[in-house]
């Protein structure tokens, strides 16, 4: 005989009752099957609102009542023919008769007591199993209803029963061993006392139910049908990369479900653990998927962490006091006084020097546990030999669970490391000897970031998800987006990176997608987004707390360089090609990259300085290895190497700089690249990144506009002021001309001062033969003395700067 339960989301509509039927039809043709149901979906929690309301004199519990009779007489009117239908709407009726006497009985006396709402809330059950029995019975089935307080002995601890297995199991025993019908339909959940009351197995019971008439009659299977396909590697809702396990064993579904698992009931397994009887997690509405099998020994070769679980709403109780070391006889005190409050424990861990004991509780046991225990110790705390006792609130637990994690060294080492790098502080940790649990308690904000980091530690093979959170679309900005939309495939299949942009926001518009913005129709989408907003930005990404985020400054914005902050001191890194926040004053620069370095969150700017071109990240390298900068030779915009190689005597000055601006190889406003701050900031950046304390004001700049051009305050009138000093650009074209020499403008960093201007450059100098848009680096260093080590390549466009944004992540992703 085969045992098959129904969860209330199974049962919770006649069409889902259908559903349930094929399964059955199907199962009994085989062998007899017991069907052990729920409640229909929710019903159980109308019930015991129904009862709290009627006790606390509150008449709404009548509409409750009338909600849970139209719900029952339409599923049984629609499952069954009108011909068929008075009969079973009689008993309906009938039985809802005696529920509401029970819930008169609450409001007249003003109290429910656990003996009364235990016969309030089994109506569920009994309900449920007689309708479904009866349609059963109507589309030709064998089958009959048993009532399961019939076969199910209990103590009177009302609420959570304890179970009389010796007159249970002859119960079960003689009933099932007669009985002819091939299907048996049994409520879950309730059973009875020796003195035949109504008791209640508790919460989740009805699994409990099953495993109990299973083990009874050494069924041949238990089988859990439920909403999801077995049990998953951690909760699919919280983690969409989460898969279900088919194979596992029952010390492993017990750890899992103890710890949040909610797919299955923590007791349910102990019945039918003892005598080997396979548990068979299905899924009522894709009955063929494969599910989870449970038995003695999983797949030998299965990975070391099966499965990733949790609970919330945990706090921790800590007693600590120098009068606890040495003492026999504290921690059976300590859970004495729990014991005797009626708190359980979930969570155990005890400093090795005795000086402290810390637990968790479930956060509503909290205050009770707080004051038994101060209670308890109070005369010790008198004496100040034990402090008050300390409740910290908000927490929850993750835990790896596994049977072969024992043999797998350095699985403890790469959880916490993951969870360290995405900033999920951890409270307190537990493992215990057979090490196949090892648990954490971490705030209950972090719950969503930690589950997602440990599944892609431990179950994606190696697949890093990346999370981008985007600021500025502009030329740049779309560049990059559709480099990112063409090589995703190609780096999560050879890098093992998965890159999803979760928000892109303009000066104008933001959104948000979770699960990644579709990057092929991204301008539609954030034409419809939201207002936007840097703090609401912020809030945003806080609030969404993802893995592995990335916050990416495409602009050139003084106000958006000013976030870095907040975003590195939640270890979100951030990747710009602004070049403000690092020529920054010097305290700030130092201050971001403290910053980064203690949350553990990149802060890159590669572009910075060459766009695309690897030039900080090789004199990081230099400087890593020992080297020591010596001198830095640089033509470092690639605007004005532009703009000065296509200047001549047959154009105009205004009109070659409108065609770097119209290229993308300027900033917005021109005047930054043209005055020398642009190249400023570039200088300043490489003698930091050297290891040297500068700021801008140091670096002496040999401005080659004229004093009016500095002063227009508008991109039209610094063009005006171009066209207006015509003779005075000729000029400078005219000078170096003569003396056959070529225009550069050149940076330059040697005994700890910087300048930058523009310069003649002979025919047999490095930089006399770069040509359009152009960057050159010099590195003269102690190990590059008589040469230097050079670097030239494309130093502006927005290609090149997307690309070098780009390879900043990767960079990141493969930190």
């Amino acid at each position: 005989m085969k045992v098959l339960k129904f969860g209330g989301t199974s049962v919770a509509n006649a069409e889902n009752i259908e559903k349930v039927k094929d399964i059955v039809v199907n199962s009994s043709k085989e062998e007899k099957t017991t069907i052990i149901v729920s409640a229909f979906g929710g019903v159980t929690d109308m019930l015991v609102k129904a009862s709290l309301l009627a006790s606390s004199l509150d008449e709404d519990y009548k509409n409750v009542l009338e909600e849970i009779e139209e719900r029952h007489i339409k599923t049984a009117q629609e499952l069954i023919s009108i011909n068929n239908q008075s009969k079973v709407i009689s008993n309906i009726k009938r039985e809802l008769n005696v529920l509401e006497t029970l819930l008169e009985g609450a409001f007249l006396i003003g109290e429910i007591t656990p003996k009364l709402l235990d016969k309030i809330v089994g109506y569920g059950e009994l309900l449920s199993s007689f309708i479904i029995n009866e349609y059963f019975v109507k589309e030709g089935l064998e089958s009959v209803h048993k009532d399961s307080r019939l076969l199910i002995k209990t103590d009177d601890s009302f609420g959570k029963a304890i179970v009389d297995f010796k007159t249970t199991n002859e119960l079960c025993e003689n009933y099932f061993g007669t009985v002819s019908y091939q299907v048996i339909v049994v409520p879950g959940f309730v059973a009875s006392s020796a003195k035949g009351e109504s008791t209640t197995l508790g919460r989740g019971g009805s699994d409990y139910t099953a495993a109990i008439i299973a083990a009874a009659i050494n069924s041949d299977a238990l089988e859990i049908w439920t909403d999801v396909s077995g049990m998953y590697t951690a909760n699919p809702k919280l983690v969409k990369q989460a898969f279900a396990i088919p194979h596992i064993s029952y010390q492993e579904a017990m750890e899992l479900s103890h710890f949040g698992a909610k797919v299955l009931y923590p007791p349910t397994i102990q019945p039918v653990l003892s005598k080997g009887i396979p548990i068979h997690i299905k899924n009522t509405f894709a009955p063929n998927e494969e599910g989870t099998l449970i038995t003695k020994n999983n797949n030998g070769k299965a990975r070391a962490v099966r499965g990733i679980s949790h609970v919330e709403s945990i706090s921790l109780i800590s007693l600590e006091g120098s009068g606890m070391v040495g003492i026999p006889g504290i921690s059976k005190r300590f859970f004495e006084v729990l014991s005797e409050a009626k708190v359980s424990v979930v969570f155990i861990t005890q400093a090795s020097s005795e000086h402290s004991i810390c637990i968790g509780v479930a956060s509503a046991d909290a205050e009770k546990a707080r004051t038994a225990l101060n209670k308890g110790f109070e005369y010790e705390m008198t004496l100040k030999k034990i402090n008050p006792v300390i409740v910290e609130d908000d927490l929850a637990i993750v835990a790896l669970v596994g049977d072969n994690m024992k043999s797998h060294q350095g699985l403890s080492g790469r959880m916490f490391s993951a969870l360290g790098k995405n900033n999920v502080n951890i409270r307190a940790i537990a493992q215990g000897a057979s090490e196949r649990n090892i648990s954490a308690v971490i705030n209950k904000n972090d719950v969503k970031k930690a589950l997602n980091t440990l599944h892609e530690q431990f179950f994606e093979d190696n697949i890093k998800q990346l999370n981008l959170f985007v600021m500025g679309v502009g030329n740049v900005g779309e560049k990059f987006l559709a480099q990112i939309e063409k090589q995703r495939k190609f780096l999560k299949k050879q890098l093992k990176l998965n890159i999803r942009v979760v928000a892109l926001s303009n000066s104008r518009k933001m959104i948000f997608n979770e699960n990644g913005i579709d990057l092929k129709n991204w301008k539609t989408l954030l034409d419809e987004g939201e207002k936007t907003g840097l703090e609401a930005f912020y809030d945003k990404v806080k609030e969404l707390n993802l893995r592995n985020s990335i916050f990416v400054d495409n602009t050139a914005n003084e106000v958006v360089a000013n976030t870095y902050e907040n975003y590195l001191n939640d270890s979100i890194s951030v990747v710009t090609c602004n070049k403000i926040a690092a020529s920054s004053p010097y305290k700030n620069y130092i201050h971001l990259k403290e910053l980064s370095r203690q949350y553990n969150a990149p802060f890159l700017f590669e572009t910075n300085v060459g766009a695309g071109l690897p030039i900080i990240d090789t004199l990081k390298n230099l400087i890593a290895s020992g080297d020591k900068i010596t001198k830095i030779q640089a033509v470092l915009s690639g605007s004005l190497n532009f703009v000065f190689n296509n200047f001549n005597d047959k154009t105009d000055f205004h009109e070659v700089v409108k065609e770097a601006q119209d290229e993308g190889y300027t900033e917005p406003d021109p005047k930054i690249d043209l005055s020398g701050i642009d190249v400023m900031r570039k200088i300043l950046i490489l003698a930091r990144e050297s290891g040297h304390e500068i700021d801008i004001e140091e670096i002496e700049n040999e401005a080659f506009l004229p004093q009016e051009s500095l002063d227009t305050n508008s991109v039209e009138d610094f063009y005006k002021s171009l066209v207006k000093n015509k003779a005075h650009f000729d000029k400078i074209y005219n000078d170096a001309a003569s003396k056959d020499c070529r225009l550069k403008y050149v940076a330059q960093f040697e005994d700890g001062k910087a300048k930058v201007g523009l310069q003649h450059i002979p025919k047999d100098h490095p930089f006399y033969n770069l040509e359009g848009k152009d960057n050159i680096v010099l590195f003269f260093t102690e190990r590059y003395t008589e040469q230097p080590l050079i670097i030239k390549g494309a130093g502006a466009g927005a290609d090149v700067t997307a690309s070098g944004i780009f390879a900043d992540i990767i960079r990141i992703g493969n930190f």
